[in-house]
C-alpha cells in the first residue's frame, strides 16, 4: 500500500489523487497502453498514473491540477504557476513565446540554457547577448551586471524583455533585485531561468528567490534540488509586465496533452514537503555541505567556491592548483558509486539536495581527498570555461538561420559562415555556437578546448564535429 510518511496528502491535492489511485486502482480503458499490468514489462511502470482519468476525470472535473498550482503559486508569492512534466526546457520555451512578437528581440545573458535559445526560434526573438563577468581566479561565471544590461537596452529601445540564467550551473548568484530594478526602469520584464535554485527563498541561509527579488517571471526545476521526478517544474510569474494570457496559451502550445500524473503529484508533493518541513531539512543540508566545504578547502590547491555569492547547497572544485585531472577524480567516484553532476580537468560540481544527509556528503569528500591527493600532480594555469569565452556574434536571427537551406562543411571551412545549429559542452549545456551566429576561429578553439577538457560537446548534428552545418551561401 502505498504511504505518505510525513502526511502531506492533506495538503496536496496531486499527491492525494495519486495515493488514491493506488488504493483503489480502477480498470482502465483508457491511456496509457500498460493498463497498470506490471507482469507485462515488470515494475518500471509502477507508479505511471496519467491526469487525465488518473489524478482527475477525463473532463478534469474535480480540478486537482488547478487546485495545486494555485497552492504552488502563494507558497512562491506568484499570480501565476503553471507545473510541467518537460523540465524547465518546456517552461523557458513557454516563456519565450510569451515575450514579443516574431522578429522582435530580447536581452539575453549567454549563461542560459539551450532550451530557452531554442525558445527564441519558436518565438522569432532575436537575442541581443550578454556576458557574464568571468572570476580570473577560477575561470567560472559570476553574475550578468545591470550596467551591461542597461547598456544593451540604451542601444535597443525595442527589445520587450531580459532574460538571465541565475543562479548559473556552478552556483554563483548574481544580483537578481539590480537586474530587475534595471529592466523596470526601460519597462521591460524580467525573466529568470532559476533551474537550479528551487530551494532558494525557503531558509534564513539561502538567497531570496528570483520572484521575491523583484524578477516579474522564473522557471524552476524541482527534479534539481527538491525530491520531485526527473522532468518536474514549475514556471512562475507575476505582475503585468508578462501577459498571463499569452503565458498560459505558450504552455500549452508547448506541452504534452498526455502529462505524466506521478510527475504532477510530485511537484505537488514536494511543495508540500518544502512548505512543511522545508526550513529543517534544507538547514540539515547546508550544515552537511558547509562541513564538506570547510574540510575539502584544507586540500592544498584546491579552490572550493563559498562565500555570500554561491548558492549553499552547491559544491563545485576549482582543481588546476592541486594539478589533479578532474576526469581521473571522475572515475574514482564512480568506482565508488558517487556520480556526480559534472567533471570536466579543472572543475568538478557536485549538486546537493535537501534529500541529501550528513553521512552522504562524508562519503563524497572522502573519496574526493583521497582521489585527489592520489593523482595530485604540478600545479596548472586556470582556463576560462569553454561556453563563457567566446563572444557571439549574431549574423542573422537564429529562427531564419534554423529553416534556412543548409550546407554541410568540414569544421575549419565554416570559419566566417554562418551556423545553422547549436552546439553545447553538456553539462552544461550552455551554447559555444547557435543558429545565426557567425563561426570564427575564437568558437573552433572553444570547441577543442571544451573537448580536450573532456567535456562530451552536445547536439550537433554531426556528434565527431567533423562537419558543421552553415547557412546556405
Amino acid at each position: 500500500m502505498p504511504s505518505d510518511p510525513r502526511g502531506l496528502r492533506s495538503d496536496a491535492p496531486l499527491l492525494d489523487a495519486w495515493l488514491r489511485f493506488q488504493e483503489n486502482p480502477p480498470t482502465p480503458f483508457t491511456i496509457p497502453g500498460h493498463k497498470q499490468r506490471r507482469d507485462l514489462v515488470g515494475d518500471l511502470v509502477a507508479g505511471d498514473v496519467p491526469l487525465y482519468a488518473g489524478l482527475d476525470t477525463m473532463k478534469l472535473s474535480a480540478g486537482v491540477l488547478a487546485d495545486a498550482e494555485a497552492r504552488a503559486a502563494r507558497w512562491w508569492g506568484a499570480d501565476v504557476c503553471r507545473f510541467s512534466v518537460g523540465g524547465a526546457t518546456h517552461a523557458n520555451q513557454a516563456l519565450a513565446l510569451a515575450l514579443g512578437a516574431d522578429g522582435g528581440s530580447v536581452v539575453v545573458s549567454r549563461t542560459l540554457h539551450r532550451s530557452m535559445l531554442l525558445g527564441l526560434v519558436l518565438a522569432g526573438l532575436t537575442p541581443l547577448w550578454v556576458r557574464p563577468e568571468v572570476d580570473t581566479a577560477t575561470g567560472l561565471p559570476l553574475g550578468i551586471t545591470p550596467a551591461s544590461v542597461d547598456a544593451v537596452l540604451r542601444t535597443h529601445p525595442g527589445a520587450t524583455a531580459v532574460l538571465v540564467g541565475d543562479p548559473s550551473y556552478v552556483g554563483t548568484v548574481g544580483d537578481v533585485a539590480a537586474l530587475a530594478d534595471t529592466a523596470h526602469a526601460h519597462g521591460v520584464p524580467l525573466v529568470v531561468d532559476a533551474a537550479w535554485a528551487a530551494h532558494f527563498g525557503f531558509h534564513p541561509q539561502l538567497p531570496r528567490h528570483a520572484l521575491q527579488l523583484g524578477a516579474d517571471a522564473m522557471v524552476v526545476s524541482a527534479h534539481k534540488t527538491l525530491p520531485a521526478w526527473s522532468q518536474a517544474a514549475l514556471l512562475l510569474a507575476q505582475g503585468e509586465r508578462i501577459d498571463a494570457a499569452r503565458l498560459d496559451a505558450g504552455v500549452e502550445a508547448t506541452h504534452t496533452t498526455s502529462p505524466a500524473g506521478a510527475i504532477l503529484a510530485s511537484i505537488d508533493a514536494a511543495r508540500s514537503l518544502l512548505q512543511r518541513h522545508g526550513e529543517r531539512l534544507l538547514g540539515e543540508a547546508i550544515s552537511a555541505v558547509r562541513w564538506a566545504r570547510e574540510r575539502l578547502a584544507a586540500v592544498e590547491g584546491l579552490v572550493v567556491l563559498d562565500g555570500p555569492g554561491v548558492d549553499p547547497l552547491k559544491l563545485t572544485l576549482v582543481l588546476p592548483g592541486t594539478g589533479a585531472d578532474g576526469i581521473a577524480v571522475e572515475r574514482d567516484l564512480l568506482a565508488a558509486g558517487l556520480p556526480v553532476e559534472a567533471a570536466e580537468r579543472d572543475t568538478i560540481v557536485a549538486q546537493v539536495s535537501l534529500a541529501d544527509t550528513a553521512e552522504s556528503l562524508r562519503r563524497l569528500v572522502d573519496v574526493l581527498v583521497a582521489s585527489i591527493s592520489a593523482r595530485r600532480g604540478p600545479p596548472r594555469p586556470v582556463v576560462t570555461g569553454a561556453a563563457y569565452q567566446v563572444t557571439p556574434l549574431t549574423a542573422i536571427p537564429p529562427r531564419a538561420a534554423f529553416f534556412a537551406r543548409h550546407d554541410t562543411v568540414a569544421l575549419r571551412d565554416a570559419v566566417g559562415r554562418v551556423s545553422a545549429e547549436l552546439v553545447a559542452p553538456y553539462p552544461p549545456g550552455i551554447p559555444i555556437l547557435a543558429p545565426g551566429e557567425e563561426v570564427t576561429d575564437a568558437v573552433l578553439d572553444a570547441l577543442s578546448n571544451a573537448r580536450a577538457a573532456g567535456v562530451r560537446i552536445a547536439y550537433a548534428a554531426d556528434p565527431t564535429l567533423a562537419t558543421l552545418r552553415v547557412v546556405a551561401g
